[in-house]
């Protein structure tokens, strides 16, 4: 029997077939979205340390992707038979499809969203918590765009595999693409004709939204995007500086008061004090694993004490676990948002661009208005010679540009105290001078510094006080002179100098 062209190109214009396509794409969009909203909740609560909830997230996972699509569509249109309240509901073939499809894609949706949280670098999480940003407000400014670049890619081809798969839906007489296909086909017997059809309509619809998804993915790849020099001037915003106090006979501007940390069965420190006044700038130094990173880490609450109290400005503001019953209250954790940090590895948010990454913070707090805030945000910029670059992205800078705009975005919180976590040790070296001038600048600005180094020269040139640290142990405590004079001693001090 030959094969009817005109039959299947007629098909191609029936208004069966496109009605059935639009409900096709309705079905797929409404899944999908849903799905990929739903999913990333269940990611979370899989991720999730409450035990409880992370548990019912894998179950949930577990038992809708070893059910068969086809089983749970037939099982909740029938669901009526056992729940007849639920009939008006589940009795029309769309609402049951789009809820077997949405509970079936979800499991697998969430499976995607947690590969992508899990390719979200710990440190972003870390900066977030730095600008003082809520649970909420680091999800969705932070978080949720750059894992929902990674996972586009995966969730376009679910969006492929939900379009197929409503193809199942016939089974329960909703009129899709493949029903209006079986039944024109019953009645002419020309099966390879319709199902070409059929095939085309499909195809359409998966052409056309793989287009739209792909131009998403690319709207979202930061990774490619190309910014040109920024040739604005400066605006004309009033340059605040402070003259660099006294550091001594002032009340301490952040204090750790016995403070005790470990990991597992590896203790850190225990019984440690430590006492910065205001406008005083400490260099803490040490070999690597003496514990003087995870100190100042328990200073802002990026690692939980297991004992002690930090206080600033005379408050209480963290308390290890054995002080719990004296934890502060929450209005006293806004003090947290007078110290800056700038990390190691700089934790810049790559989404965003240098100009975006410092305003982030102050627009979050309504420092201002965005105007205001932009200004400023360009002042800072200005002093740490990255203005020119506002416009571009974290990857298309050095090294040590990107720490110079980690260092921006710190200052533009205004804070009275800054943490430097060895901000020059992954730099190559011909960068590291830049950064360790403009530390230095903003050690005679005024503000409280705690920095971690290795930079022995520059610790004793910038400093009012250097701490060696060694095994969690404050080995050595005073003025950079002292220091020096010490050195002549030969003791395991001038040893590790001489490293």
């Amino acid at each position: 029997m030959d094969f009817d062209w005109h039959y299947t190109l007629s098909l191609l214009w029936s208004g069966d077939f496109w009605w059935a396509t639009l409900t096709v794409v309705e079905l797929s969009i409404l899944s999908w979205v849903l799905s990929v909203v739903l999913g990333f909740f269940v990611a979370l609560a899989r991720q999730s340390r409450n035990v409880v909830a992370s548990r019912v997230a894998a179950a949930y996972i577990w038992f809708f992707r070893s059910l068969p699509l086809l089983v749970l569509l037939i099982f909740v249109y029938n669901l009526p038979q056992a729940f007849p309240a639920s009939g008006m509901l589940l009795s029309q073939p769309f609402i049951a499809g789009l809820i077997a499809l949405v509970l079936s894609e979800t499991a697998y949706i969430a499976e995607i969203h947690r590969g992508a949280l899990l390719a979200i670098n710990k440190g972003q999480y870390e900066a977030g918590h730095v600008l003082g940003l809520s649970k909420v407000a680091l999800q969705r400014q932070i978080v949720i765009p750059q894992a929902l670049r990674v996972a586009l890619p995966a969730l376009g081809n679910e969006y492929i595999s939900i379009v197929k798969l409503t193809s199942l839906v016939s089974v329960i007489s909703l009129a899709e693409i493949l029903l209006v296909g079986q039944r024109y086909y019953t009645q002419n017997f020309k099966v390879m004709e319709t199902m070409l059809a059929v095939a085309f309509y499909y195809v359409f619809v998966v052409t056309v939204f793989d287009a739209l998804l792909k131009s998403i993915e690319k709207r979202l790849d930061y990774a490619t995007k190309q910014t040109a020099l920024s040739d604005t001037g400066i605006p004309a915003v009033t340059r605040r500086e402070e003259p660099r106090p006294g550091a001594t006979g002032a009340a301490p501007a952040i204090r750790l008061e016995k403070g005790g940390k470990h990991f597992g069965a590896m203790e850190v420190f225990s019984d440690l004090n430590l006492a910065v006044r205001p406008g005083e700038v400490v260099s803490i130094i040490g070999p690597s694993g003496s514990g003087k990173t995870t100190l100042i880490r328990c200073l802002n609450g990026l690692e939980p004490l297991d004992k002690g109290i930090v206080h600033i400005n005379g408050k209480p503001v963290l308390a290890g676990r054995e002080q719990v019953r004296d934890a502060p209250r929450r209005n006293e954790r806004d003090a947290l948002l007078d110290i800056g940090m700038v990390f190691q590895n700089f934790n810049l948010f790559p989404h965003r661009t240098v100009l975006e990454n410092v305003m982030l913070g102050p627009l979050y707090h309504r420092r201002g208005s965005r105007e205001e805030i932009r200004d400023r945000a360009r002042v800072i910029l200005a002093q740490v010679g990255m203005l020119v670059h506002e416009h571009k992205y974290p990857h298309q800078l050095s090294g040590g540009q990107q720490q110079r705009v980690a260092i921006a975005r710190a200052l533009a919180m205004e804070p009275s105290i800054l943490l430097f976590d060895e901000p020059t040790s992954a730099l190559d070296p011909e960068t590291v001078g830049e950064v360790l001038r403009i530390i230095a600048d903003l050690a005679r600005s005024g503000r409280t510094m705690i920095i971690v180094t290795h930079e022995m020269k520059f610790a004793l040139d910038v400093s009012d006080r250097v701490i060696f640290m060694e095994k969690g142990r404050v080995q050595f405590d005073d003025t950079p002179q002292a220091m020096r004079e010490r050195l002549l001693q030969g003791d395991r001090l001038a040893e590790f100098v001489r490293l």
